[in-house]
Order: structure tokens, then C-alpha cells, then sequence
């Protein structure tokens, strides 16, 4: 929320691969501008952009080793 009022802008999450993500968090700590350069890349100004928003839900649960569905696919589903 901050991104998106401060700077009009959101990260796309879809752009951020999953192993460089996991490991630029986890040297964070101690060194940060892995991280901040990550993210920075990811960065677009489509902040109402519905589609960058459920990418950004995919990409979440696949950070944490959920790949079973995709939000596309439920969105077109019939249940």
C-alpha cells in the first residue's frame, strides 16, 4: 500500500523468479540491496490492474510451494 500511494506504483510479482526472491530474503539481513534491486525491477505503475494483482496472489503461494491452482483457473471454472 505504501508503493502504490507513496509512488504509484505496485510490484509485479509475476516478474520475480521464486529461488532469486527466497534467496534475496534470506540474506537481507545482513545485506539488503539484493533485495531492494529485486524489487525495484518489478516495479509498474498498473496499480489498478487486475491481472497484476492475481499474478501477485500466484506468485505468493508459489513462493511457498503451492502450484495445485492458479487463479486463472478458478476464475474459469463453472463452480
Amino acid at each position: 500500500m505504501i508503493l502504490k500511494k507513496e509512488l504509484g506504483k505496485v510490484i509485479d510479482w509475476s516478474k520475480i523468479d521464486k529461488e532469486d526472491y527466497l534467496l534475496a530474503m534470506e540474506r537481507s539481513p545482513i545485506k539488503n540491496i539484493e533485495i531492494k534491486v529485486l524489487l525495484k525491477e518489478a516495479l509498474t505503475d498498473k496499480i489498478d490492474d487486475r491481472e497484476v494483482y492475481m499474478k501477485g496472489i500466484d506468485a505468493s503461494y508459489n513462493y511457498e510451494g503451492y502450484s495445485i491452482y492458479k487463479t486463472e483457473d478458478l476464475k474459469n471454472s463453472k463452480n
